[in-house]
């Protein structure tokens, strides 16, 4: 009953005075039984086991990251090179195919 007084309510439908009295209990109820799950899921030692695996995985990122970073710059440098060697092949080309 006290789903459908809800569902009344939040729909903009006037509730008597016994009705609000009983979904207004209905909801320090429903706040009782969420305060006590949460009292109940929260542990410290999970917290902490948590927040260590994800400062793990951040570090591993950053490594990752890194790593990345480096090879990009890799990959520039060897085309670069790349790019010398096409020219210094296409002058030689040339200078065989001009003699």
């Amino acid at each position: 009953m006290a789903k459908q007084l809800h569902d009344k309510s939040t729909r903009g439908k006037s509730l008597s005075s016994e009705e609000q009295s009983l979904l207004e209990q209905w909801y320090a109820f429903q706040d009782d039984a969420e305060t006590q799950t949460l009292a109940k899921s929260y542990d410290e030692t999970r917290i902490t086991i948590l927040q260590t695996q994800v400062n793990t995985a951040f570090i591993q990122l950053m490594t990752v990251t890194k790593r990345i970073q480096e090879m990009m710059a890799e990959n520039e440098t060897l085309k670069g090179e790349i790019i010398q060697l096409h020219n210094q092949l296409v002058q030689q080309t040339t200078l065989s195919l001009a003699k």
